[in-house]
């Protein structure tokens, strides 16, 4: 199940407020760019960020994400209607033979189990093309990123459209390598109405995403650095085997 900030119709419309200036897809546009993608699937899509942008520049974009609530947000978002917005796992996905599939936002820390991440890698690996390529960042667990959020947890307030302040605050609740869970507490100030999300990431490091990529059927063609994050995440770029 989709994390809370994800899914529950209250607190999607505020992530966005407090995700900030996503200065991470500029890259991925590039990208798109470089590998001269047409089509692209936006794997994890939440609310459309990048897949608007992806359409926006002239791409056919499939953007699909379990979490209807955040398809809400994306979806008034794209007032043109240029996207496909699919609602629903990543296993599920229809035949599609895209250029380009992208998950930005970390989404790769989300698959906790072997299992899962395999699944998803091989239902993605289904919607590319021959030759196709994966495109996606994680976080380098050396960097211990858990501590800096500790150190800032909050409160922040901020004026959410539509919405009105709303103050966030965050805690990390339990590290348990490779597995680190916090918890997003928000309160309305409008009404005083107090939600939770809680999460869970996976911090694989870079010998275990390309040994997984291979095992999946990918050639890891690239490790970078995300420019707007240098020396925090890895951006994969790995291409599918005919």
């Amino acid at each position: 199940m989709p994390d809370a900030i994800f899914a529950h119709p209250r607190l999607a419309p505020v992530y966005d407020t407090f995700d900030g200036h996503r200065d991470d897809l500029a890259a991925y546009l590039a990208i798109a760019g470089e590998f001269r993608a047409n089509t692209v699937l936006d794997v994890g899509c939440g609310t459309g960020s990048l897949a608007i942008l992806l359409a926006q520049n002239g791409h056919p974009v499939v953007g699909v994400d379990p979490a209807e609530a955040s398809l809400e947000v994306a979806r008034s978002k794209d007032q043109a209607g240029r996207v496909r917005w699919v609602h629903g796992d990543v296993t599920a996905l229809p035949a599609l033979a895209v250029d380009l599939a992208t998950m930005t936002g970390n989404v790769a820390q989300v698959f906790l189990t072997d299992t899962d991440w395999a699944h998803a890698l091989q239902s993605i690996r289904a919607a590319l093309r021959p030759g196709g390529h994966l495109v996606f960042e994680t976080r380098r667990p050396e960097r211990r990123a858990w501590e800096e959020w500790a150190a800032e947890a909050g409160p922040v307030t901020r004026d959410v459209p539509g919405v009105g302040p709303v103050e966030q605050r965050l805690e990390v609740t339990a590290i348990n390598l490779p597995l680190v869970s916090f918890r997003h507490t928000y309160r309305f100030l409008a009404d005083g109405a107090v939600l939770t999300s809680d999460s869970t990431l996976r911090f694989r490091d870079r010998d275990e995403v390309e040994v997984s990529l291979a095992a999946a059927g990918y050639r890891t063609v690239d490790v970078r650095e995300a420019p707007d994050r240098p020396g925090r995440e890895f951006v994969f770029i790995a291409r599918r085997a005919c």
